[in-house]
């Protein structure tokens, strides 16, 4: 990536084996190894768990010290509140704000050449490079996009995340502070109407058009976050170039490896995507800054396979990217000052202070690496690409002292300085541009785009579109006149347009009348829906129910699936008759209204009538719309919902319980804590375990949404005790006759152990609970139900229909 950009890896030679959907970082004994706050507070919905409560009070000291807050007391303890992070007090623009009104009120064209004339006007305290922030502009963007990571689907522009600490604070995002401060008189001139991380985004498009890429096209509709994320995992290490005194020191620190570069076991762990902590891609000077371009090579490939691009995208984006701007390294690190979350207040925000010289200009330092990697570095060509193949290569040092490469022909052509003209420099190329021409497979795109600039320029702005959509959803939640690409992406996961009319209320209800008389139990009407609905992520607006994907491969195929198939293959049938009166339901639809069938059956069993909600308007995907290789990383390793937890889950897990894996569960979908316990309280009695056991149901009763689980779970007679050295599995005995009543998981017990849900369930196992019960679980079923509809919710944070 141009200005200082390290560069990362492709995806096709990844194995996917059904343990991406959750992240999963390595440990020991249910506490694994985690990312702490500079307080040593653990940062992840589901690296919160810590050990497995070892009773009584286990204190937890910070970094040797005395502890400062909550989590340094209880290190183990399960940070319910990460559920409500984010909410409606946080944002000053409150629940009725429609921003997909007020961006239609945007002239884009009008946005575009502001943007494009603040791009080449250079202001005093922060001067351009080459009198264009073009290329600095395109590092803020790639940057702000590049921390996308597929397994859980978190990171990515779509909230402008890059704002917020630890993201704004990183090392490879130094001064991208600077960038975004020059584009605030942009955003203070358009206002609410365009976020955050649609002008971030929308800059970098404008920067390559400026300097002669075509790109693809842009969508808006990015809703700006209001407060850090606080509920991902970026890595267990700590990795600051201003403390790090060896090389050895690195490696030490370093634990989100396995395996040695270029051994068969070398592997991140999952979620990761970055191959250090504070990057965003790969060190530029190698692994561990070795200088070692043939393991850099695999770091790029791992890394960028993990942000779900292949071998074509990632060349493609790396030499694209590396066609503009230059890199900085005037000054050693340890001279830079601090980063912008722990600067001096007078510094207003901005961070990484450069005492030498201006402190910017020609003395600016960023990632320590010094030069530009083209002759023309604010022009699009295939001068990056000539250059890289063209020359023999050695390596040298910046004034840094960070490893680069010069070339070894001294009549070589040489860049521009960007602030003193008539002066010129060598070129430069990192650790990261060589290992394009050292790897095999990189080194053959390479030289087909060498030979086709056409080529190269189509692959880039294809790889820029996805680099900065990729985390946005269906394509029809983009907004503004550049969103009518032609072609549907894969990468998209496309769905077709509705066929035939839509659903009337009486042919809802002759289809309740139809799935009703196929005789299926409730407990496999309900957990069939839900398996449809719940593969939904909000980090990246991947799953759901729409598409009826249910139905198709891979997750046809997940064990975890099982009870679906019959299922769905009775839903055919009664949409095969329906269809014969010559309207049309999509089995999408029919999963779903299926679902809230056995729920209404379910509450009447329970003894109260309802009405569950049920909005019409899926449509059914094909197999050919569907990427099987990028939905398998939804197929989740645990599911607390359906109590799974998988046989793999102790390899791809080490030392993570699996309550903790629940909650980033129930995170990632948007639940609230009290959305999260009534769902669950509410599926085990309608006995939607994924395999049909009896595990945590609960009640005598099943089929029948009755408050059941709570009470049983908070029955004072009992006395639950485990059935292994694994922690894993409970019986609960009555206490009087030592009769074995209920077996149970983690995932059950949790909601009677931890203090905030066990608060929680109290409301529902008292004897007024029962009608509350049955209406917050229908509401919180709707939510699950509708996760996905965006075509209904529209751009909307909050609201009824809001997930």
């Amino acid at each position: 990536m141009s200005d200082d950009s390290t560069t990362g890896t492709d995806d096709t030679g990844q194995q996917h084996d059904g343990h991406h959907d959750t992240a999963t970082p390595q440990g020991s004994s249910f506490h694994g190894s985690h990312a702490r706050d500079a307080d040593g507070t653990d940062t992840c919905s589901f690296h919160m768990a810590g050990s497995l409560p070892a009773g009584g009070d286990h204190l937890g000291g910070t970094f040797g010290q005395a502890p400062s807050s909550l989590e340094g007391w209880y290190p183990q303890r399960l940070r319910v509140e990460l559920l409500h992070r984010n909410g409606i007090d946080a944002d000053p623009l409150g629940a009725d704000f429609d921003y997909a009104a007020a961006f239609a009120t945007i002239d884009l064209e009008e946005l575009k050449r502001d943007i494009k004339q603040l791009l080449t006007t250079s202001v005093d305290w922060w001067p351009a490079d080459y009198g264009n922030y073009g290329p600095q502009m395109i590092r803020m963007a790639w940057h702000a996009a590049g921390t996308y990571r597929i397994a859980d689907g978190r990171g990515g522009a779509g909230t402008a995340m890059q704002r917020f600490a630890p993201i704004s604070s990183w090392w490879d995002n130094g001064n991208t502070d600077k960038s975004r401060r020059l584009l605030q008189p942009i955003k203070h001139k358009y206002g609410n109407a365009l976020s955050w991380a649609d002008l971030m985004v929308l800059t970098g498009n404008c920067a390559l058009e400026l300097m002669g890429l075509p790109t693809y096209g842009f969508g808006g509709g990015r809703l700006d976050a209001w407060e850090p994320d606080e509920g991902t995992w970026w890595g267990p290490e700590v990795w600051d170039p201003h403390h790090v005194e060896s090389q050895d020191d690195m490696v030490q620190r370093d634990e989100r490896w396995t395996g040695e570069n270029g051994d068969a076991d070398y592997d991140l762990q999952s979620p990761l995507a970055a191959s250090h902590q504070a990057l965003i891609y790969v060190n530029p000077e190698g692994p561990y800054a070795n200088g070692d371009p043939m393991g850099s090579a695999r770091d790029i490939r791992i890394t960028f396979s993990r942000m779900a691009m292949n071998d074509e995208e990632t060349v493609a984006l790396i030499a694209g990217g590396h066609a503009f701007g230059k890199s900085h390294g005037q000054v050693p690190a340890a001279e830079i000052g601090p980063p912008p979350e722990i600067a001096p207040i007078e510094a207003m925000g901005l961070g990484w202070h450069n005492p030498q010289g201006a402190g910017n200009g020609k003395d600016t330092m960023t990632n320590g690496i010094e030069g530009s990697w083209t002759q023309d570095p604010t022009r699009w060509d295939n001068s990056y690409l000539e250059n890289l193949f063209g020359h023999e290569w050695e390596q040298t040092k910046s004034p840094a002292g960070a490893l680069q490469w010069t070339p070894k022909d001294p009549d070589a052509p040489r860049t521009p300085d960007a602030h003193v003209p008539g002066e010129t420099h060598a070129l430069m190329m990192m650790t990261s541009d060589i290992a394009l021409k050292v790897d095999p497979a990189y080194r053959e795109v390479c030289e087909r785009f060498l030979a086709d600039f056409d080529l190269f320029t189509t692959a880039f702005s294809k790889a820029w579109y996805k680099l900065t959509h990729r985390d946005m959803g269906p394509k029809h939640r983009y907004l503004g006149p550049e969103t009518t690409i032609s072609d549907d992406l894969l990468w998209q996961d496309p769905l077709p347009d509705a066929v035939g009319a839509p659903l009337t209320d009486a042919d809802v209800d002759a289809l309740r009348q139809a799935i009703r008389a196929t005789g299926t139990a409730v407990s496999d009407l309900v957990v069939t829906a839900y398996s449809a609905a719940s593969t939904y992520r909000d980090s990246d607006k991947r799953g759901g129910a729409n598409g009826g994907r249910i139905a198709l491969a891979p997750q046809k195929d997940w064990p975890i699936n099982q009870r679906t198939v019959p299922v769905v293959e009775t839903l055919r049938g009664v949409k095969a008759t329906f269809e014969q009166g010559g309207k049309h339901v999509s089995l999408a639809d029919l999963v779903v209204l299926a679902g809230c069938v056995g729920v209404e059956d379910a509450a009447r069993a329970a003894g109260v009538d309802v009405s569950v909600p049920f909005t019409p308007g899926r449509v059914d995907a094909s197999q050919e719309q569907t990427d099987i290789e990028m939905f398998e990383w939804l197929r989740p390793i645990a599911d607390g919902f359906r109590n799974h937890v998988s046989e793999r889950f102790a390899d791809f897990a080490p030392g993570v319980a699996p309550e903790a894996v629940f909650l980033d569960r129930a995170n990632l979908m948007t639940l609230t804590a009290p959305e999260w316990t009534v769902l669950t309280g509410g599926l085990r009695v309608l006995g939607a375990n994924w395999d049909g056991s009896s595990t945590g149901v609960l009640t005598d009763r099943v089929g029948a949404l009755t408050t059941d689980f709570f009470v049983n779970l908070t029955d004072t007679d009992l006395v639950w005790k485990k059935t292994d050295d694994t922690e894993t599995t409970f019986t609960g005995t009555v206490q009087a006759t030592g009769e074995e009543r209920w077996t149970a998981s983690r995932n059950d017990l949790v909601f009677g152990s931890n203090a905030q849900l066990r608060s929680i369930v109290d409301v529902y196992a008292g004897s007024d609970g029962q009608e509350r019960f049955v209406r917050d679980f229908v509401a919180a079923w709707d939510k699950v139900m509708m996760l996905d509809r965006y075509d209904v919710k529209g751009h909307r944070r909050y609201g009824p229909m809001a997930a």
